[in-house]
């Protein structure tokens, strides 16, 4: 096998990048909004999370977390569906609070929902109706 990818850079500058949006550091730039700077840094930075996720989580590089790569997607899938709806709660919560930006419930409950739909796809693909069944 080859060597292992590094993640460890992504997690770094990623948590660096969504903690800027919770300061006032974010200059104005070009178009004279800081708050717009801030939620660039904090999109940047969420993707830079991701990424570093995708890295450990199936030690390859890519984005996409195929079937193929999952070790038990019948039994995983659950979690995964579950960690979705977690997100999608604390979405909720984060939106009503009004420490966080504006736009983070937003942002997480696309996160939420997208975990979701991964893990639904999952479970319909290896347990649901969608999984081929051996005769």
């Amino acid at each position: 096998m080859g060597a292992k990818t590094e993640w460890r850079v992504f997690a770094a500058v990623g948590t660096v990048l969504v903690a800027i949006t919770f300061t006032n550091w974010s200059p104005e730039g070009p178009w004279n909004d800081s708050t717009f700077t801030s939620g660039s840094l904090g999109l940047t930075g969420m993707m830079l999370l991701y990424l570093a996720w995708f890295r450990l989580t199936f030690e390859s590089k890519g984005v996409v977390p195929t079937m193929d790569m999952w070790k038990d997607p019948e039994g995983t899938s659950p979690l995964v569906i579950g960690v979705g709806l977690v997100i999608l709660g604390i979405a909720y919560a984060v939106g009503r609070i009004d420490f966080f930006p504006g736009p983070a419930g937003l942002i997480l409950s696309l996160v939420g929902l997208l975990v979701a739909t991964n893990g639904v796809y999952v479970w319909l693909s290896s347990a649901g109706p969608l999984s081929r069944e051996e005769e």
